[in-house]
């Protein structure tokens, strides 16, 4: 407990007084009384003129004591010399004829005095009127900053109250009585004991305490029963002081924080789920999957797989019904999925039509492979959008716990890419990691770096084989065809890096560059040969080319800087490419075909086209793919390439015949009419400068 403080070292004019002033009377009484019997009076007459001045005296010196509780020093002097006047004359009535002082300083005493008695009373006044104007304003500002205190005691959300020693309410605002429920009426002057149950009460109690012990200011937070139910609060306690710093009880703060509990809960919930579905995220997802394989490093054993699902065609529901019947679908394909599992089993969404399974504890292996079965056998009925039935079918990919995994992202890569073999394989079904995938895999991201420098190094190369007209063996133009000399690998077919090159974006500054330079050689050979004048370039577009916003600037470049007319370029587009963007395709061709480019529909009969979606597009030419070529042998299976032929003449397009390799082919495409071809037969792809001499020299079958 602290030191009480030393008493206060001021003392009221009064007590000085009686200190100090009283005995200066005294002294004065007694002088007199000595002055009497030296000098007593001669007369009667004398004694009563004595005890008349005696009595002023007297009163003056009665009255000092009132005098000097003004504390105006200028009133106390002046006083002292008027009764220090009245002194003198009672001393002078002793004194005998010649006076040892005359009337006139006594006079000029005592007026002085009460001049200075005068003044210091006015000053004493003016004072005191200042301190009573102070005080009058001192206690309106106490009674103001009394009721701004209680206006914030009470306005406060925050429970406020104060406890004596002996653990009973001494104030309590609005805020914890209600919270407590009772009216502060009736929590004054009670105890916790007396207010909540005892086990509450006593955990409290010895909370209070400690604080008292300790003296220190605690925060922490605190169930409370209350008549809405239990809430949490954020309690600060503190020991309750006077001004001198002794304790008086316990003030005790609190702040309902019941709701940000809540929302904090909600927080953590909504960072470990999706919104959308209510399952885990993928954050959430690893954390488990970190817990399995930790699970199997203590016990090698452990089976578990993870199923990694993509919804097949979910980009055409969302695209013909919808985002908002996307989204519905995406919910109900998460209850649907959780219906098909054990309860132990963790189901996450990675996002868009992105799933996981993590079959934790399975007893064998073929449990993973059984459980996808059960799943595309599920998706064979239709999932229920409100009013709307759809199909839907999922692809999965599975990687299971025998790889020896000591990462959980190294089993979502694997995962993912068995399932991109899966819809490989025709989507619908799935597929098991097995260390050849991510042999493929890693050499499909070195070739993509590969490809990314072979643009930068400008590796690539053009190569150019002869379309010829078949009965006249005439040489109609020559089809660009890419090739990628690798520093390393030497000579890549296009078959095993245009896929890529599509995927990754890459194809866009390729065929740019494809396109302007095969032109440009086209105009070279116009300039050097006269054969060359009436000559066509064929260069391929992908399907990332055909959508890309600046297809028709770049090919507007490439035409300015070659010098050469639109309809010396001959654009080819392939079936399926045409067919999938079939909107975007036509409305893309259309602006070719007014720039004066002339398009071909490559690789025809392979795809899914119909003769209208066929009369749609402003083509000139079809190619009959090598597929059909090839199988044409002593006239057998040519039908389809007669069917094709027809049909081109019908519709008014050219027919090229892709692939002819054999003079057996030859014979029977002139005898079915085919008016031109490419093949092997009549020239392999060559270089620039062998394709110059093909000009001069003419095409020959070999």
């Amino acid at each position: 407990m602290p030191e009480p403080p030393a008493r206060d070292p001021r003392v009221p004019a009064a007590t000085r007084f009686w200190r100090l002033d009283l005995p200066a009377v005294l002294i004065a009484l007694v002088s007199v009384a000595l002055w009497m019997a030296a000098f007593p009076p001669e007369s009667f007459r004398d004694w009563v003129y004595v005890a008349q001045e005696f009595s002023f005296f007297l009163g003056a010196a009665i009255a000092y004591p009132a005098i000097a509780a003004f504390g105006e020093r200028l009133l106390t002097a002046g006083w002292l010399l008027f009764t220090e006047s009245l002194l003198l004359e009672v001393c002078d009535e002793f004194t005998a004829e010649p006076r040892f002082w005359g009337e006139s300083f006594t006079f000029v005493l005592g007026a002085t005095g009460l001049l200075l008695a005068g003044w210091g009373f006015w000053r004493a006044s003016r004072r005191r009127h200042r301190e009573l104007e102070e005080g009058a304003r001192a206690l309106h500002a106490l009674e103001e900053s009394h009721a701004t205190l209680n206006a914030i005691i009470e306005g406060t959300p925050d429970l406020l109250s104060v406890r004596d020693l002996g653990g009973r309410h001494i104030m309590v605002n609005s805020a914890a009585a209600a919270a407590i429920g009772r009216p502060a009426s009736e929590i004054i002057g009670k105890s916790m004991a007396e207010l909540f149950p005892a086990e509450y009460s006593l955990a409290l109690s010895e909370k209070d305490v400690r604080v008292l012990e300790t003296g220190e200011t605690v925060t922490y937070e605190e169930i409370v029963a209350g008549p809405r139910g239990p809430r949490t609060h954020l309690v600060t306690k503190g020991v309750y002081r006077d001004r001198r710093g002794f304790a008086l009880g316990i003030l005790r703060i609190a702040r309902d924080i019941s709701d940000r509990k809540i929302a904090e809960a909600q927080t953590a919930h909504d960072s470990l789920h999706d919104v959308l579905t209510g399952l885990p995220n993928r954050t959430r997802f690893i954390e488990e999957l970190t817990v399995t394989l930790s699970r199997v490093r203590r016990r090698p054993s452990h089976l578990f797989a993870v199923l990694f699902l993509d919804l097949d065609r979910f980009k055409v529901i969302n695209d013909s019904l919808g985002h908002a019947a996307g989204d519905e679908l995406l919910a109900v394909f998460a209850r649907t999925l959780k219906g098909w599992l054990r309860p132990s089993d963790l189901v996450a969404r990675l996002g868009g039509d992105e799933f996981t399974v993590l079959l934790d504890g399975m007893d064998t292996i073929e449990d993973a492979t059984r459980v996808a079965e059960r799943i595309e056998a599920g998706l064979r009925a239709s999932l229920r959008l409100g009013e709307r039935e759809v199909f839907a079918s999922v692809s999965i990919g599975i990687a299971l716990s025998t790889s020896g995994y000591e990462r959980p992202e190294d089993v979502l890569r694997d995962a993912d890419l068995a399932l991109y073999r899966a819809k490989a394989a025709g989507r619908g079904r799935y597929a098991i990691f097995d260390i050849e995938m991510h042999a493929r895999a890693m050499a499909h991201l070195q070739l993509e770096t590969d490809l990314r420098r072979a643009v930068e190094r400008k590796e690539f190369r053009i190569a150019y084989q002869p379309i010829i007209a078949l009965g006249t063996r005439r040489l109609l133009g020559f089809e660009a065809l890419l090739r990628w000399q690798h520093p390393t690998r030497g000579l890549i077919a296009p078959g095993e890096f245009l896929e890529v090159a599509d995927e990754t974006g890459l194809m866009v500054p390729i065929g740019r560059w494809c396109l302007r330079e095969s032109l440009e050689q086209l105009a070279r050979w116009q300039v050097e040969r006269e054969e060359a004048t009436a000559l066509t370039m064929s260069c391929n577009v992908s399907s990332r080319q055909l959508m890309h916003p600046q297809l028709l600037l770049y090919v507007k470049e490439a035409l300015a800087a070659s010098g050469l007319a639109p309809e010396r370029l001959r654009i080819e587009i392939t079936e399926s490419v045409i067919m999938e963007h079939a909107e975007a395709a036509a409305s893309r061709l259309r602006e070719l075909r007014d720039l004066g480019v002339q398009l071909d529909m490559d690789d025809f009969g392979t795809g899914y086209s119909s003769l209208s979606y066929l009369q749609r597009f402003p083509l000139h030419a079809v190619k009959i793919d090598r597929s059909f070529i090839e199988r044409m042998r002593g006239g057998q299976n040519a039908e389809i390439v007669r069917a094709i032929l027809t049909l081109g003449r019908n519709l008014g397009l050219d027919v090229i015949a892709e692939g002819v390799e054999t003079s057996e082919q030859d014979a029977l495409l002139v005898e079915m009419g085919c008016p031109s071809a490419q093949g092997f037969l009549f020239s392999h792809p060559m270089p620039a400068e062998d394709a110059g001499r093909l000009i001069s020299d003419g095409v020959a079958a070999r």
